[in-house]
C-alpha cells in the first residue's frame, strides 16, 4: 500500500459523508459532480469533498480503492454508495435520505 492510497482510505473511513469530485462544492467542474452536490445540498447534510483535479494520482488510487472507474464517488460511513447515476436513482426512490440519515455526526 502506498501513502496516497492510505490517505484516501483514512479520509473515507473517518469522514461520515465524503464526496470525491471534479472541482469543489462551491464550484463543481463537471455536470455529474454538480448534480451530486445539488442532491446532497437538498438534504442539508454537511459533507466533505476532495477535488480529484488537484492531483491526477488521487483519481487512480481512488478507483483502485473503490473498484469504480468514474468520478464523482460518494461514500457514507466508509461505504461506497456510487457515482452520479446511482446517487440520483437513490434520491428519486427516496432511499438516499435514509442512507444520509445514518451518517455519523
Amino acid at each position: 500500500m502506498d501513502v496516497l492510497f492510505n490517505l484516501i482510505k483514512q479520509e473515507i473511513e473517518t469522514t461520515s459523508i465524503k464526496l470525491f469530485m471534479k472541482g469543489t462544492k462551491e464550484m463543481p467542474m463537471c455536470g455529474y459532480s454538480n448534480t451530486v452536490v445539488q442532491v446532497l445540498k437538498h438534504y442539508g447534510k454537511d459533507f466533505s469533498t476532495t477535488n480529484v483535479l488537484e492531483d491526477p494520482a488521487i483519481r487512480v488510487k481512488l478507483s483502485e480503492y473503490s473498484n469504480w472507474p468514474t468520478i464523482p464517488q460518494l461514500f457514507v460511513n466508509g461505504e461506497f454508495i456510487g457515482g452520479c447515476d446511482i446517487v440520483v436513482e437513490l434520491h428519486q426512490k427516496d432511499e438516499l435520505k435514509t442512507i444520509l440519515d445514518q451518517a455519523k455526526k
